[in-house]
């Protein structure tokens, strides 16, 4: 297989990923191209130890490190109000959040990628984390029955900076508390106290507001159905803390309406 037809699927990728660390398309796009005219030329290889997508990736890094210094200064650039943001984060911080957060690599990958280890990376994501939560507070409405777990997730969103303005056990009362007071963010079970869905729940604030939800519920497979658009935030319980967080810090960073509303 020749070496195009092995890059090509994870090209669009990796332009996605370019424009997110330097702010703007067409430098992004120049990133890649000399990445590839490196590959192509024999100036860089693809590492056998690594999968294809992880290579380009350590290969485009290469590139952009021997260089990119230049790039944070972003004063000349045209950048969205998400890229502006993205642009004041530090840049191996930056860089540690997007590899995980934007393109789904693990710290491990990431660490590859970055020429690091999984434990530096994993620092730099919660450095990248601490500075979106700080930037992003905002009003969290927690859509949980069970008393336990409610206070759990209320602990964790207050230790991210953001407020809880109400928490509810059932249908009624998520709809009742948007009513009263419109959420940043929307923390969601499905299964509720009365046996009324967070589905439902969550359906009727998104007919009112356009805000960021994250799932988290025993019940995944009830969301993973293929048969209605599948939610971009799903967190299946028993929950590890810190994939809350993340989940948290991703979801306010990339959703469009908090981007504009943060301008």
């Amino acid at each position: 297989m020749s070496l195009l037809a092995r890059l090509a699927p994870h090209l669009p990728y990796v332009r996605r990923y370019a424009r997110a660390l330097t702010g703007d398309q067409a430098t992004g796009d120049n990133y890649v191209r000399v990445a590839l005219e490196a590959l192509a030329a024999g100036e860089r290889q693809l590492s056998p130890d690594m999968t294809p997508r992880v290579a380009l990736y350590h290969v485009f890094h290469a590139i952009w490190s021997s260089t990119g210094a230049q790039l944070e200064d972003s004063s000349g650039l045209e950048t969205s109000d998400a890229a502006s943001r993205l642009m004041r984060i530090a840049p191996r911080s930056r860089q540690a959040f997007l590899l995980t957060a934007l393109e789904g690599f693990t710290p491990s990958e990431a660490a590859q990628i970055l020429s690091s280890d999984a434990h530096s990376v994993e620092r730099l994501i919660a450095e990248a984390q601490a500075e979106i939560d700080a930037e992003l507070a905002t009003d969290v409405l927690i859509i949980e029955d069970e008393a336990i777990i409610s206070a759990d997730i209320e602990s964790l969103v207050i230790e991210l900076g953001h407020r809880v303005t109400a928490t509810a056990t059932t249908h009624d009362e998520a709809v009742d508390a948007v009513a009263r007071h419109r959420p940043g963010l929307v923390l969601a079970d499905i299964q509720l106290a009365d046996g009324s869905s967070g589905i439902d729940a969550v359906k009727d604030i998104l007919k009112r507001f356009d805000v960021p939800v994250i799932f988290i519920t025993a019940f995944p497979e009830r969301l993973l159905t293929g048969e209605r658009p599948e939610p971009t935030f799903l967190i299946t319980k028993p929950f590890q803390p810190e994939t809350v967080k993340a989940a948290i810090s991703q979801a306010l960073f990339f959703h469009p309406t908090r981007q504009k509303e943060a301008a």
